[in-house]
């Protein structure tokens, strides 16, 4: 196996952790915190899969998925594509309300499908391209691939956690 089956693995348990998280639960239980200004599953789903939409489409150019179709009124938001859920006031956590359950698996499934088919495009040299020159030392496609793939992991493992604190 190489590097980008590696990514491709490890995005590939992504919708599956997500689904467990979600699964079942009412709109008033993706908003439940276990306290105030703890994030709630649904906006813990919405965050990471905002962050994936918005880099991946940084990498493969176009339009975030949010902002097309109806995404973002799913959630009870205006399509921002600078909205990824970075710096939210508990205000703004608590605003994002996904109507189901499926809508934040549905989200997440197209984004995934997006990053599934720019990994199966890459080139292991691919992975060296610069992607973002603003840091020190700038950051290549594959730094950035595993940026997300973590945050990712850490989110789904935070909302998976929040739903086992679910009274």
């Amino acid at each position: 196996m190489d590097v980008t089956g590696v990514l491709a693995d490890g995005f590939g348990r992504l919708p599956g952790s997500i689904e467990a998280a979600v699964r079942d639960l009412t709109p008033s239980r993706l908003g439940w915190a276990p306290k105030p200004g703890a994030n709630p599953i649904g906006w813990l789903v919405w965050h990471l899969t905002r962050v994936q939409d918005s880099h991946v489409t940084e990498i493969t150019g176009g339009e975030q998925i949010y902002v097309t179709g109806d995404w973002a009124a799913r959630f009870g938001l205006k399509a921002d594509p600078s909205d990824t859920g970075y710096g939210h006031t508990a205000e703004q956590v608590a605003g994002v309300r996904p109507e189901s359950w499926q809508t934040l698996v549905e989200y997440y499934g197209a984004v995934h499908d997006r990053t599934t088919r720019l990994l199966e495009s890459l080139t292991p040299a691919d992975l060296d391209r610069i992607v973002d020159p603003a840091w020190d030392p700038p950051v290549t496609l594959g730094v950035r691939l595993v940026s997300v793939l973590d945050d990712d992991v850490r989110h789904a493992g935070q909302a998976a956690y929040v739903r086992g604190l679910l009274p």
